[in-house]
């Protein structure tokens, strides 16, 4: 093929020599570039820091806006919040331990009822309640199917704020459900609605 088209294929070659020489000349060539002289180039030393404003006491007081809680950007949420921290702070030791015996005494109760007598059920039977939710809930002292059964909404909302990450599973998952068929033993009529145990 080389042999029929010899022509062609030599000034295919010088092409792509000449081509890939004048790549090779500008391509190699770098910009003029402009030096500007830096601060530190002149023999300064580097800036010190400002130990007064470093031991300065906080800024005054800001108020926030008339509706930062509600209608506002994250900024300005950080802000209140970050306020409301520093204002908790600043409070003396004494007026605080009065308001902090008022929430203890809240969120003692645990959101079910006292646990039943008897053996613990097996939590995990309940779908959507892994090992790690059965310690949880063992620890704030659920081990029967009948505590589930009774639990309310406001029973949940507060359970919701006990579990973290796991916060809004108990509803999603319908657990009370779960658990009213468990505790009476319609193992049928939970399969139908919930799948195998």
């Amino acid at each position: 093929m080389i042999e029929a088209n010899w022509l062609i294929f030599i000034a295919a070659l010088l092409i792509g020599i000449v081509v890939a020489y004048w790549l090779f000349v500008h391509g190699s060539k770098q910009g003029q570039r402009d030096r500007r002289p830096d601060v530190l180039d002149e023999g300064a030393a580097p800036a010190k820091r400002n130990q007064a404003l470093i031991d300065a006491p906080p800024a005054a007081h800001i108020d926030p806006p008339a509706m930062a809680g509600t209608m506002a950007g994250i900024g300005e949420v950080i802000a209140v919040a970050a306020q409301d921290e520093v204002d908790a702070v600043k409070k003396p030791a004494a007026a605080q331990r009065a308001p902090e015996a008022a929430p203890a005494a809240a969120e003692t109760p645990a959101p079910s009822p006292a646990p039943a007598a008897g053996e613990a059920d097996d939590l995990r039977k309940i779908k959507g309640l892994g090992p790690k939710m059965a310690t949880l809930l063992t620890s704030l002292g659920v081990t029967r199917y009948e505590q589930i059964a009774g639990w309310t909404d406001a029973d949940l909302d507060e359970l919701d704020t006990k579990l973290g990450s796991f916060a809004g599973r108990p509803r999603r998952d319908n657990w009370v459900e779960q658990a009213k068929l468990l505790s009476s033993g319609d193992s049928a009529a939970y399969e139908a609605k919930f799948g195998k145990l």
